[in-house]
């Protein structure tokens, strides 16, 4: 399917509002651009909204899109894809990180299972975990057009709901495997470049690993220029509905903050699906996965926060999102010279 036929034309934040945002950030009640990034932030956010100040965020949401890889049955993880099934029932209980760093947060977090291994029925699922990509491909075309018009339609949920502002999270053993080979693929990038160490693999793991992601990108090879092509050869149900997703996002015009390096695949993937739909995201953190960093770069956004993280779920977006409400809430409180009556600089 033509990735055309899935999303309308991406309508870019208002650059005429950010330019307004950017005026307003001089004439506050603080020396000019002392704010740093958050300045930047606060305008970013503005122009997504359409007003200056912006409107407080009060309404951010996490999904958390959970999927196991059959790639992991290569040893490419230290896990066994059962550690999925229980972290999800964690989420939903409120004793994993993504749940504690979101609730602290002041985020509501949804656990979508779109392929975890076990079979079960569910609003979003498309099939119990998916092809080892280094020999097969992870799902059908039909397969991953659904799983793109799944995140489309968690994405409209949230958003109906008063969402405003997104975090896609994930979990999923096996999953830095695929994404690593679509942001190897995506970014004309070498096996070595892009694999990790993942949930904590050895050196033997890393070696295995990265023979499976050689192996997936020359698989991918003659499909690398058909973005839904691409998605079900190496990717997996899990990440083409977070691309779903955030391309929905920018069609629906809401901001998102990006997790990790399946985020980050997934918005590679997103951002051919949805030419443009770049200009709606901020990176949350830097990875420790080297793929992320590749991905970002082609992206052109920089990570808000550095911390080493690993961990995923969504959980250094999640870190990031108060630094964000931050930038918001500086705008939309401290007040200009003018309202002050402060004497504004003379140079």
């Amino acid at each position: 399917m033509d990735a055309a036929t899935l999303f309308p034309r991406i309508v870019s934040p208002d650059s005429d509002v950010f330019a307004e945002a950017r005026a307003y950030q001089d004439a506050m009640t603080k020396p000019r651009g002392c704010l740093g990034r958050l300045e930047d932030i606060g305008c970013f956010i503005a122009a997504c909204q359409g007003q200056v100040p912006p409107r407080r965020l009060t309404h951010p949401a996490i999904v958390v899109f959970a999927g196991d890889h059959g790639v992991a049955e290569q040893g490419v993880s230290p896990f066994p894809t059962s550690v999925s099934i229980h972290v999800a029932n964690n989420i939903v209980n409120g004793d994993a990180g993504i749940a504690i760093f979101g609730a602290s947060a002041g985020a509501t977090v949804q656990v979508a299972d779109i392929s975890l291994d076990h079979d079960v029925d569910g609003p979003y699922r498309i099939r119990r975990s998916c092809g080892s990509i280094d020999r097969e491909d992870a799902m059908t075309l039909d397969e991953a057009v659904r799983a793109i018009q799944v995140g489309q339609r968690l994405c409209n949920e949230q958003v109906d709901r008063g969402a405003d502002i997104l975090i896609a999270g994930e979990i999923g053993i096996g999953n830095t495997t695929p994404s690593a080979a679509l942001i190897g693929v995506l970014t004309a990038s070498e096996p070595v470049a892009v694999v990790g160490r993942g949930s904590g693999v050895d050196d033997a793991g890393w070696q295995r690993k990265t023979a499976c992601v050689r192996d997936a990108m020359f698989r991918a090879r003659n499909v690398r220029h058909n973005i839904v092509s691409l998605l079900a050869t190496v990717s997996g149900p899990d990440i083409a509905a977070m691309a779903g997703f955030l391309a929905q996002a920018a069609v629906r015009q809401t901001p998102v903050i990006l997790d990790g390096v399946i985020t980050a695949a997934a918005a590679l993937a997103a951002n051919r699906l949805a030419p443009g739909a770049r200009r709606w995201w901020l990176a949350g953190h830097r990875s420790a996965e080297p793929a992320q960093t590749l991905a970002l770069k082609e992206l052109e956004l920089e990570p808000i926060v550095e911390l080493g993280m690993r961990l995923g779920e969504g959980t250094g977006a999640a870190i990031a999102l108060p630094i964000v409400k931050s930038a918001v809430d500086v705008m939309i409180d401290l007040p200009t010279f003018a309202q002050s009556g402060v004497a504004e600089p003379t140079v």
